[in-house]
């Protein structure tokens, strides 16, 4: 039995952040896939479905769906977005001298 040391592209610590596959598709897809195992109705079917749909549009428009996630937040709420609530704010104030 011979010991071997893995050196291959696919394990290195660069594709750590990589995102998870499920065939061609993301990995949250597979949700959708167990909920129709366990619950094989054609509304779940219909789910599963425009699930993958959705996940393949995103992909062809370079997002993931997480960062899709944080797009459509982005959007909902609009170009202004103060990081403080105006009363939070603090005030000019100048401790310069006379």
């Amino acid at each position: 039995m011979s010991l071997e040391i893995v050196t291959s592209e696919e394990f290195h610590w660069r594709n750590s952040m990589r995102p998870l596959r499920f065939f061609a598709f993301d990995a949250k897809v597979a949700i959708f896939l167990a909920v129709l195992l366990l619950y094989p109705r054609w509304i779940t079917l219909g789910a599963f479905l425009v699930a993958m749909v959705i996940f393949y549009m995103l992909e062809r428009r370079g997002l993931l769906f997480d960062a899709a996630i944080r797009a459509f937040r982005c959007w909902l709420y609009g170009e202004k977005r103060p990081g403080w609530l105006w009363f939070r704010r603090r005030k000019m104030v100048d401790y310069g001298g006379h």
